[in-house]
C-alpha cells in the first residue's frame, strides 16, 4: 500500500474531554509541591544530602574518583550525573558540584577540586571543561559500605539503571555541612557545625538515650562556620533554637586593632560572616562612605590574598574603635543573621522540623540500620563461601576419584553430586577449580580459611542478636570519625568563636552613623520644618510660603535630637539629620510625625537630657518634668501633659533659678518659689495662678537674688530686685497683683 496523502478519519469525534479546572490545578500543584519537597529542596536527615548531591557522589564513586586516584574533568562527571541519574540542566548540576568543593561554603568539602572553583568575593568557577574533581575522605565516609547492601536502591528516571535512595552516611553530614533550600510552603536552613563536637554529642546520646538538648549543648556549643566569625547570641537563645529547631544566630566579623605608629591605628577584619560575599560587602561600605553615613570612617581597603584582610581607616585617632565597629555592624553585613530552620526529611519520607537531639537520634538509628544490613550481607557471603570450602575439602579427600569422574563420566557434575551429596554450587566450584590448586598446601589453607570464616560468622550472629553489641560497634565507628576530624586536625579545629556583644551607649552608636554638621532649624507659624546648613546669624533673610512667617529658629548639630512640644501636651522627637534640607520651605511637621490636625507647635528646641522642663497650660496648670523622660521613640510621640479642650498646652521652658514669675491675660503677675511645683513624668499638673476669666499669658523662671528682668518693645531691659518684687511674691495658685510699671504692653517677658 502506498503512502497516505489524507489524514486518517477520526470518526467525527473531536476527543475533547471536559476537566474540572480547580481539581486539575489542585492535583498538578500538589504533585509539583511534593516533587519539590521530596526530590529537590529538602535534605534527608540520614545523610544530609539532597538528591542532586547524592547523585553526584554516587556517579563519582562509579567513576572511581577516590581520594587516592587521579582527577577527572568536571564535564565528565556532570555528563555522567545528567545522563544516568539527574535529568536536569547541566549548569545546575555543575553549580551543585562546585559548591561541594568550596572550602568557604562547605565546612567539610565533599569534592576535592582542581582548578578555579570560585572564591569568597562571589566570582564564578571556571567552565566545567577546565576544572577537575575527585572525592574527599568525607565523601568516602558517606559512601562507606554502599556495595554491601547497606541501603535501598531505586530505578533511575529512565529505569535503565539504579541509584541509592540514601547514602550509608558514616559522617554526621546534615549538621556538619549544613543545608539550605526553599521548597513549596516550607524551607530549610541549617548552619554548619563541628564534626568532632557532633560525634561527642552522638556518643553521649548512645549512652543516655533520654539526654536533654541542654546536655548535648555541653558538646555542641553552636554552629562552626567555614569562614569563622564570632557568634554573639546568649547560650539561652542558642539552646531554645536547638530545642525547637527554629531560631537564628547573629554572626559578627572578627576584627582587631593594628597600631600604625605615632598614635594612629587601623582596624583589620580577618573573618567575615558565613555566606557574605566579600566584594559586595566592601562595595556596600564604600557606598555608605560616599553617602556620608559613616562619619567615623575615613577609608576602606581590601588587602586580602589567600586570607581575608580588610583594612578600615578611622577619621581620626580619637575615634573609639568599638563605636566605629558597632556602627558598621548595624549598617553593613559585617554582622549578619543566619537563620536556623531544621526542616528535613525525617526517615527520608516526612518533612519535619527536628531538634538537635532529633537529628542526631535519626542519624544514629540510620547507622544502626546500615550496620545490621551490612552484617546480614556479610553473613550471606560467608555462608556461600563456607559452602564452597566444604565442597573443596570433600574434593581433596577424594582427589583421585574426582579426577577419574571428570575424565571418564559424560555428566561428571551429576555423578559427583550423587556420590558425595554435594550441592550444585559445590559441584560447579570443584569443576571450575584450577589444576595448580591441587597442591598439598592448599588443603591446609582451605581449613584455615574455613575456621576463620566460621569464627567471623559466630561474631556476626552474636552482633545481630544483641542490641548492646550493635550500639557498641556504632560507638566505635563514631569514635573513628571523631578521631579523624578531631580538634587537633587542621580541618577539625573550631573556627567560629563565641562572645557577648559589647555594651555601648546607643546614643553614641546613633551619633556614629551621622555626619556631625552645624545646621539651623527653622520652624514656621504654620508648622513647616527645615534645617538650613550652617549656623545662620540673621534670620530676617528666611523666606516662607505666602501667609506664613517665622515662629522660631535655633542652632543645632546634625547629631542632635530636636524636641517639638505641641498644644495637645505631646512631645515629638526628630533627629536633626532627618529634617528636610533648606531648599524650598521644608515640610509640614505632620508629614514627619503623626500629629493631630487640631494641634499646633508650642515650641521646639535641641534635646539636653540633663535639663528639667516646666510645662504650663492655658488654664495655668503646670508641673516640672526631667527632659530625658519626654523623648519619644516613635512617630506617634509621647503624651506628657494631659489637657482637655478647650484647655491646651501653652508654655515649655527650661527650669533655671529658684522662683517663677507668671502673668495672666488679666495682666496680673504672681511670683512664687519653684519648689512649690511638683516634678512628674506625666500628668495634668497643679494650679500655678488663679484667674476669674482668661488664662496664662507668659511665665519666666529666675533667681530671686539677681532679680526679675524683662525687655520692652524698644529692647530696653528692666530689672526688679527682690525688695521691689515683695508685693508680688505670694503662694502658688493665688491671683497675684497688677504688673509693675514699665512692664511691656504685650504682657510678655520678652
Amino acid at each position: 500500500m502506498g503512502k497516505r496523502l489524507l489524514p486518517p478519519d477520526n470518526g467525527g469525534g473531536d476527543h475533547i474531554e471536559p476537566v474540572d479546572l480547580k481539581k486539575a490545578l489542585e492535583e498538578r500543584y500538589l504533585a509539583y509541591a511534593l516533587s519539590t519537597i521530596m526530590h529537590r529542596a529538602l535534605p534527608d536527615v540520614r545523610d544530609g544530602l539532597k538528591p542532586v548531591h547524592r547523585r553526584i557522589m554516587h556517579a563519582m564513586r562509579l567513576l572511581r574518583l577516590n581520594p587516592d586516584q587521579g582527577f577527572a574533568k568536571c564535564a565528565r562527571i556532570v555528563g555522567e550525573v545528567m545522563g544516568k541519574f539527574h535529568p536536569h540542566g547541566d549548569q545546575s548540576i555543575y553549580d551543585a558540584l562546585v559548591r561541594l568543593a568550596q572550602d568557604f561554603s562547605m565546612r567539610y568539602p565533599l569534592v576535592d577540586g582542581q582548578g578555579n572553583f570560585g572564591n569568597i568575593d562571589g566570582d564564578n568557577a571556571a567552565a566545567m571543561r577546565y576544572t577537575e574533581a575527585r572525592m574527599t575522605d568525607v565523601a568516602t565516609d558517606l559512601l562507606a559500605g554502599i556495595t554491601e547492601d547497606a541501603v535501598d536502591y531505586r530505578p533511575t528516571y529512565n529505569e535503565e539503571d539504579e541509584e541509592p535512595v540514601v547514602l550509608p552516611g558514616a559522617f554526621p553530614n546534615l549538621l556538619a555541612n549544613g543545608s539550605s533550600g526553599i521548597a513549596v510552603g516550607m524551607a530549610t536552613s541549617i548552619p554548619p557545625h563541628n564534626a568532632a563536637e557532633l560525634c561527642d554529642a552522638a556518643l553521649h546520646l548512645i549512652e543516655h538515650r533520654d539526654a536533654p538538648v541542654a546536655k548535648l549543648m555541653d558538646f555542641v556549643q553552636g554552629p562552626d562556620f567555614p569562614t569563622g566569625g564570632i557568634i554573639v547570641d546568649s547560650r539561652a537563645s542558642i539552646l531554645e533554637a536547638y530545642e525547637t529547631g527554629r531560631g537564628g544566630f547573629r554572626v559578627r566579623s572578627k576584627w582587631n586593632q593594628e597600631d600604625q605608629g605615632r598614635g594612629t591605628w587601623s582596624i583589620v577584619v580577618t573573618e567575615i560572616p558565613y555566606g557574605v560575599q566579600k566584594a559586595r560587602l566592601i562595595e556596600k561600605i564604600a557606598e555608605l562612605l560616599m553617602a556620608r553615613k559613616l562619619p567615623l570612617l575615613e577609608d576602606i581597603r581590601d588587602e586580602s590574598a589567600e586570607d581575608i584582610r580588610v583594612v578600615l581607616v578611622p577619621k581620626s585617632r580619637s575615634v573609639d574603635p568599638g563605636i566605629l565597629m558597632e556602627s558598621l555592624f548595624k549598617l553593613t553585613e559585617l554582622e549578619s543573621r543566619f537563620p536556623l530552620n531544621m526542616n528535613v526529611l525525617s526517615r527520608g519520607k516526612v518533612p519535619n522540623v527536628l531538634s538537635l537531639k532529633g537529628v542526631l537520634q535519626e542519624w544514629l538509628d540510620h547507622r544502626r540500620d546500615v550496620l545490621i544490613r551490612r552484617s546480614k550481607f556479610r553473613l550471606g557471603e560467608i555462608e556461600r563461601r563456607l559452602e564452597i570450602l566444604a565442597g573443596y575439602l570433600i574434593a581433596y579427600l577424594n582427589i583421585d576419584e574426582v579426577i577419574r569422574i571428570i575424565r571418564e563420566e559424560d555428566e561428571p557434575k551429576q555423578v559427583m553430586m550423587a556420590r558425595w551429596s554435594l550441592t550444585d554450587t559445590q559441584a560447579e566450584a570443584i569443576l571450575n577449580m584450577r589444576l595448580r590448586a591441587l597442591r598439598k598446601l592448599e588443603e591446609f589453607e582451605i581449613r584455615k580459611e574455613f575456621d576463620g570464616l566460621t569464627a567471623e560468622k559466630k561474631q556476626i550472629e552474636a552482633l545481630l542478636a544483641s542490641d548492646a553489641k550493635q550500639w557498641s560497634t556504632i560507638k566505635w565507628e563514631v569514635t573513628q570519625v571523631r578521631d579523624k576530624f578531631g580538634p587537633e586536625t587542621e580541618l577539625g579545629k573550631r573556627r567560629t568563636q563565641f562572645a557577648d556583644a559589647p555594651e555601648h551607649d546607643l546614643t553614641d552608636i546613633a551619633h556614629a552613623m551621622i555626619e556631625r554638621e552645624p545646621v539651623t532649624v527653622v520652624v514656621s507659624e504654620k508648622g513647616w520644618l527645615r534645617a538650613m546648613k550652617g549656623h545662620l546669624a540673621d534670620f530676617s533673610t528666611l523666606t516662607f510660603k505666602e501667609g506664613d512667617s517665622l515662629k522660631l529658629a535655633f542652632h543645632a548639630q546634625t547629631t542632635d535630637k530636636v524636641l517639638v512640644f505641641t498644644t495637645g501636651g505631646k512631645f515629638y522627637t526628630i533627629g536633626a539629620d532627618r529634617l528636610p534640607g533648606g531648599r524650598g520651605h521644608g515640610e509640614p511637621i505632620r508629614i514627619i510625625v503623626d500629629m493631630d490636625n487640631d494641634q499646633d507647635i508650642v515650641t521646639a528646641f535641641v534635646h539636653d537630657p540633663k535639663r528639667k522642663l516646666l510645662l504650663a497650660s492655658f488654664d495655668a496648670n503646670g508641673f516640672i518634668v526631667p527632659e530625658e523622660e519626654v523623648v519619644a521613640n516613635t512617630r506617634k510621640g509621647k503624651q506628657v501633659m494631659n489637657v482637655k479642650a478647650p484647655d491646651e498646652a501653652k508654655r515649655c521652658v527650661p527650669v533655671t533659678g529658684d522662683h517663677l514669675a507668671i502673668v495672666g491675660e488679666n495682666r496680673k503677675m504672681l511670683v512664687f518659689a519653684l519648689s512649690e511645683i511638683p516634678e512628674m513624668g506625666r500628668g495634668k499638673g497643679v494650679r500655678l495662678q488663679k484667674y476669674k476669666d482668661g488664662g496664662l499669658l507668659d511665665l519666666k523662671p529666675f533667681t530671686l537674688e539677681t532679680g526679675l528682668s524683662w525687655q520692652d518693645s524698644a529692647d530696653r531691659t528692666f530689672t526688679r530686685s527682690r525688695e521691689e518684687l515683695a508685693e508680688w511674691i505670694g503662694a502658688r495658685a493665688s491671683a497675684g497683683r497688677m504688673v509693675p510699671k514699665g512692664f511691656p504692653r504685650t504682657g510678655k517677658f520678652g
